[in-house]
């Protein structure tokens, strides 16, 4: 064993530290320990390796070495060393690591480490590396020059960190470069000409950045091109200029093609026909119209096209002659329109993906058409395949996902589909008129990880739905029976089906109980909104720790809010229990929900005051990010994009932004006190309904600082005050009720609150547009007097009120000598002065009765 060479140990699985002992095998060239993704083995020093004098190649990667803090040192006094590959290792940056050298190294792999903020200086005097792999480590601002120091470097990948410059045009003079990849940083700006620079470059990847303008016409020069990725930028230009500039540079040999998230637009040309090597096309999220060009039928080559959503219109070519190895097509969200012929498909003899889905085409195949290819996903959703129910599908028997949602079948399910399902992973047949005798879903094999049935004219007992599975493990992850005719109660026999995670049943007819046994399933999604169900929350729903999303909206439930739903779901993004009959305080618990975006506790009988730490709900305190939204996570958000939320006045249904949305509804319940100033504190909120309580005092006085308020609702309560001036400082109000407390004075002067009409502030004593009561100086006093008595509120406008003050002083020293000081000077005056004053006196007190 003392004379081993060669010992590859990867992706074993290993665990603990590693022996010192592998130090004896001293004659060893080539060491590979690396692959151990579960980070269970680890090394606290490198000094076993020593001993190496032979080794050129060093694997370690995803070893933990956070301890071994001699790493750098060790491995820079290996004199045979030519690849060291340290990927995910938990390295950290030694700012004092100054003067290494590694005598032979080319090849240097410190990816997804710690090295952060700044690139270790002692990389760029190691001139003789011809590969660096930089990815992943955070590192932050301009692309440190030194780097061209290292002229003979073929390959350099700084991809996901935040370098935030624009592209440095020394870069570019790297003539060497075979393979760059800057993609997911913050690069901004323009790309410059000298990227015609790279002669050699086969691969080029700048996507996931801030990128503008056009594709330079010097790309022309890059003709040993193989792939191209600048998606998700923000380039701007004509598609048809794009496939000029490439076409002269690398038609013949350019193989991978993405352009994907961008602002391109015009046409595709028949030009596409002529890139006789590309595999992959990804066109998707842009704004490119007109036909699919004939010619992509040209690309014999291709396996993977993508050009969804984007602009595209007309007909799909009657007929694609050679693209036989096309495996993944994706025409969705488009324009195209007309009927789809059936020798469109005749030569996709290796089709595994079709997604075409959001488009009005129309597919009537014969009743005995066998399709050529065998798909595992066929996406048609938006297509017309009726009135019958499209029988060429039993003859895929590789079908795992099947969606013909709104494809106008109004047929009764044949016998054979229900067989035919065993094998699926996720179905939507949603919105047909589909019949059939089967009870919904129990036919199927529990292989199934989703079913969506929702909106179709099925009719079924509910208490059928367990009976009859098949025995083993239930592989059943997402359950859609939304919008159906569902009646009963659920039945209490869920536990063997461990394995789903979202259950939306909503819309349907039933009754009773939740049962005990659904709480122990693990729901991330649960939606039971709009049923008859009855009783109070089960304990058994504590189990569910990951919910995001709990619905039991417009139902029977009682009781009191259970504490702990603040305590069990810290990941709650949505909590609805509208239109129940829940009583008692809302809970300080919710407080701890930290993400909940959307609160909807409308229609209740809740009493008792707004808790005060609702301030501390953060997800409501910031702008929503989609980027990080985690209701779109399966399916691509298809089960979870219908809530329904009472916003603007009106109950609106959200689906593709609901990520996007914050919302807290407290309304037409009995709740009392102020409204706490703290929920000002909410920023981010959208939209706040308070309506139809039994509120009092003055509305906060910086509730303007809710800055990205879209509706208020406040109306029909007992508010009194004015209406604060900050008010007018909310930019986004689009809908605004006030109507009906007992609010006094001038409407605070802005385009926003003029804008609205006068029901907004009906049942009120207010002045001013956009009503009709003229302001009088005695109706502006009350705005005054309040706007004047906030407490602890910051006070504003002190100069002026000092003012006001002086001149009443002015004022009354001049009134009282001007009128009482005659009143005692002339006894004549004095007795016609209070004469009137009885007068008046009579007058007003005749009128008061």
């Amino acid at each position: 064993m003392e004379s081993l060479t060669f010992l590859d140990l990867s992706d074993a699985h290993f665990g603990g530290v590693i022996p010192h002992q592998l130090g004896n095998l001293s004659e060893l060239q080539h060491l590979n320990l690396g692959g151990n993704s579960n980070k269970l083995f680890e090394a606290k020093n490198l000094q076993w390796l020593s001993g190496f004098s032979s080794l050129e190649f060093l694997d370690l990667s995803q070893v933990d070495l956070s301890k071994a803090i001699d790493w750098l040192q060790v491995t820079s006094k290996l004199p045979s060393l030519k690849e060291l590959h340290l990927s995910a290792c938990s390295l950290d940056n030694d700012p004092s690591s100054t003067m290494i050298n590694y005598s032979s190294l080319s090849v240097l792999d410190l990816s997804n480490n710690y090295l952060s903020p700044s690139v270790p200086v002692w990389i760029f005097s190691l001139h003789s590396l011809v590969s660096i792999d930089l990815s992943g480590n955070a590192f932050e601002g301009v692309i440190p020059s030194s780097f061209q120091n290292i002229s003979s470097l073929k390959s350099l990948d700084l991809s996901t960190n935040s370098f935030n410059s624009s592209l440095p045009v020394w870069l570019f003079s790297l003539n060497h470069l075979e393979f760059l990849s800057l993609s997911s940083n913050l690069l901004q700006g323009k790309i410059p000409d000298s990227i015609g620079n790279l002669s050699s470059i086969k691969t080029l990847d700048l996507s996931a950045n801030q990128l503008e303008g056009t594709l330079p016409i010097s790309l022309e020069n890059l003709s040993n091109l193989r792939k191209l990725d600048f998606s998700n930028n923000k380039l701007r230009q004509d598609i048809s200029e794009t496939l000029k500039i490439l076409f002269i540079c690398c038609s013949d040999k350019l193989e991978s093609l993405n352009l994907a998230n961008n602002n391109l637009s015009g046409h595709l040309t028949d030009q596409l026909g002529h890139f006789k090597s590309l595999s992959y096309l990804i066109l998707s999220q842009n704004s490119i119209s007109g036909l699919i060009p004939v010619s992509l039928g040209n690309l014999s080559s291709l396996q993977y096209i993508d050009v969804s959503d984007n602009q595209l219109d007309g007909n799909l070519p009657e007929h694609l002659e050679n693209p036989m190895n096309l495996e993944y097509m994706n025409i969705a969200y488009n324009l195209l329109e007309g009927a789809v012929s059936e020798g469109f498909f005749s030569s996709l003899k290796r089709l595994r993906v079709f997604k075409a889905s959001q488009n009005k085409l129309k597919f009537e195949a014969n009743s005995n058409w066998i399709p050529p290819f065998q798909c595992q996903t066929i996406e048609l959703s938006y297509w017309f395949l009726g009135p019958k129910f499209p029988t060429w599908i039993q003859f895929q028997k590789d079908l795992s996902t099947l969606d013909i949602s709104s494809a106008g079948i109004a047929d009764v399910v044949p016998s054979w589909f229900w067989n035919f399902t065993s094998k699926m992973v996720s179905l939507n047949i949603s919105h047909n008129q589909l019949e059939g005798s089967q009870v919904l879903c129990q036919g199927f094999s529990l292989m199934w990880q989703h079913c969506f049935s929702q909106t179709t004219h099925f009719q079924a007992h509910f208490q059928a739905f367990c009976v009859n599975y098949k025995l083993g493990e239930p592989k059943l992850f997402l359950l859609q029976l939304e919008t159906n005719l569902l009646s009963g109660e659920i039945p209490d026999c869920w536990l063997p089906w461990q394995s789903i995670r979202v259950l939306n049943m909503g819309n349907n007819n039933l009754t009773g109980k939740i049962p005990d046994s659904l709480g122990y399933l693990g729901f991330m999604f649960l939606n039971l909104r709009n049923n008859k169900l009855t009783g109070e929350l089960p304990l058994t729903l504590q189990n569910n720790s990951d919910l995001f999303m709990l619905d039991i909206g417009e139902n029977q439930f009682n009781g009191y809010i259970p504490k702990w739903i603040g305590k069990t779901f810290p990941n709650l993004v949505i909590l609805s229990l509208r239109s129940n009959s829940f009583n008692g305080h809302i809970p300080d618990e919710l407080c701890e929900l930290s993400s909940l975006q959307i609160l909807d506790l409308g229609v209740n009988n809740l009493s008792g005051e707004i808790p005060t730490c609702f301030q501390n709900l953060t997800a409501m305190a910031t702008k929503p990010n989609d980027t990080d939204a985690v209701i779109d996570y399966f399916v691509d958000g298809e089960f979870i994009r219908n809530e329904l939320l009472v916003m603007k006045g009106r109950v609106r249904e959200y689906s593709t932004i609901l990520s996007l949305v914050t919302t807290m509804d407290l309304s037409n319940n009995n709740l009392i006190g102020n409204i706490p100033k703290e929920l000002t504190n909410l920023a981010g909120l959208q939209s706040l309904n308070l309506s139809g309580n039994s509120l009092r005092g003055n509305m906060p006085f910086h509730i303007g600082d809710i800055k990205m308020l879209e509706s208020l609702d406040v109306s029909r309560n007992h508010l009194s005050g004015s209406i604060p001036e900050s008010l007018s400082n909310l930019n986004f109000l689009s809908h605004l009720n006030l109507s009906y407390n007992d609010l006094r004075g001038r409407i605070p002067s802005s385009t926003q609150l003029q804008s609205f009409d006068k029901f907004s502030y009906v049942g009120n004593q207010l002045c001013g547009p956009p009503i009709n009561e003229n302001c009088s100086k005695k109706a502006e006093t009350p705005q005054n007097v309040v706007n004047g008595s906030h407490g602890n509120e910051e006070s504003e406008g002190w100069l002026e009120k000092y003012m006001i003050y002086v001149s009443v002083a002015v004022g009354f020293l001049v009134g009282f000598w001007g009128v009482l000081g005659p009143l005692f000077l002339s006894e004549s005056w004095a007795l016609a002065y209070f004469a009137t004053v009885e007068a008046i006196g009579g007058k007003l007190s005749s009128w008061r009765t």
